[in-house]
């Protein structure tokens, strides 16, 4: 099991068939592929010059582990974590027998330490790396057992069944919190542990930002902004201009929930913020209730870039054709993940499911993969 988790199965063949048949040279998906209790789709396109979302999805008969890291000022930070974090999860829990909150928080912790380690070790060639973050959201399904860990935006949504008369709906449980101080109870949160600082969060393009940078409170990796001896030492002074800290104005400590699924649960949404800044909880929930499943994430990146065209009063059909780079002008890296849970089906589909395992991880930039596939 830790030689599939430490790389991916998937031939570059077999990935190359997620090349979108669209024409849109910036996306990638696989459509629909099996977990222990459920299948799964993935989707990813890219709006960066470099991707910045990293994703993966490992699959074994006794456990589902799903990530979703969304970097900022760089994809350094987000593909270290895509590399690491599964390994230490999976370390832990075989020397721990099992999986827990304090374990996910200790393989969070190792990660943070690691970036942390290879930081102090390349400053000196690339400054600019003590810069570099990354959300990262966390979903592990274990004995019917939902654990969730989270930094920073991305998010996961529940989607579940209720009966109003003769009709099925799904209705939305948001099981993330957003990590952003944008929401006025994260902005409070920042500024309650800065009481000597007035500025801790300032109004800055539109949006807040903590010191006016950075609008996340939790990440793995901007050490810069954790680290006050940072802006102390001379290779990082001639890089930039780094903010006088008394103390550190972020920390890589995960909110942790552990959840017991229930027979109305249908469906776990995974996101990057680049898919919530288009589409609303409700919105996407209702697009996975309604549809088949086979190809449901790409169909969910769909509906967000449709939005975000619409915003510009222009088709979908024309922010294709837009290259990476200038397409962040449109819209963010947006990776989904879909899940779905059918942990009560019939014991013959059950068996074909806890045959399941194996390793999806989504191309390190999009762009670059699509162009060699082609």
């Amino acid at each position: 099991m830790a030689t599939i988790m430490l790389r991916s199965l998937l031939s570059p063949l077999e990935r190359c068939l997620g090349v979108s048949a669209g024409g849109d040279g910036l996306m990638w998906h696989a459509d629909l592929r099996p977990h222990a209790s459920g299948d799964y789709s993935i989707a990813v396109v890219q709006a960066n010059n470099n991707l910045e979302d990293q994703s993966q999805v490992f699959t074994s008969p006794m456990a589902t582990y799903v990530g979703v890291y969304d970097g900022h000022g760089g994809p350094e930070a987000s593909i270290f974590v895509n590399r690491h974090l599964f390994y230490f999860l999976h370390k832990f829990a075989s020397e721990q027998g099992g999986l827990s909150a304090d374990l996910i928080k200790k393989a969070f912790n190792a990660t943070e330490e690691e970036f942390l380690h290879l930081v102090k070790q390349s400053l000196h060639l690339r400054p600019q790396i003590a810069t570099v973050g990354s959300c990262c959201l966390f979903g592990a399904i274990s004995n019917d057992v939902l654990y969730v860990a989270n930094l920073g935006d991305s998010r996961l949504v529940l989607g579940k069944r209720v009966s109003k008369g003769k009709k099925n709906m799904a209705v939305v449980e948001r099981l993330s919190k957003d990590h952003n101080v944008g929401v006025e109870e994260v902005r409070k949160e920042v500024e309650a542990l800065h009481p000597d600082d007035s500025h801790i969060v300032v109004y800055t393009r539109g949006v807040w930002r903590i010191k006016g940078i950075i609008k996340v409170s939790r990440s793995i990796g901007d050490v810069y902004l954790k680290k006050p001896e940072f802006y102390r030492d001379p290779i990082f002074q001639k890089f930039g201009n780094p903010v006088p800290l008394k103390r550190p104005v972020i920390t890589s400590e995960p909110s942790i929930l552990v959840r017991q699924l229930k027979p109305q649960d249908l469906f776990l949404i995974f996101a990057s913020d680049g898919l919530w800044e288009q589409l609303s909880d409700e919105a996407a929930v209702n697009i996975v209730f309604k549809n088949p499943r086979t190809g449901i994430a790409k169909r969910l990146v769909r509906a967000a870039l449709k939005e975000a065209a619409k915003k510009r009063e222009m088709k979908y059909a024309d922010i294709k054709k837009i290259e990476k780079g200038i397409r962040r002008h449109f819209h963010d890296d947006i990776t989904v993940i879909v899940v779905y849970l059918d942990q009560h089906q019939d014991s013959c589909n059950n068996k074909v499911k806890q045959s399941a395992l194996g390793c999806t991880t989504a191309p390190v930039d999009i762009y670059s993969f699509n162009a060699r596939c082609r």
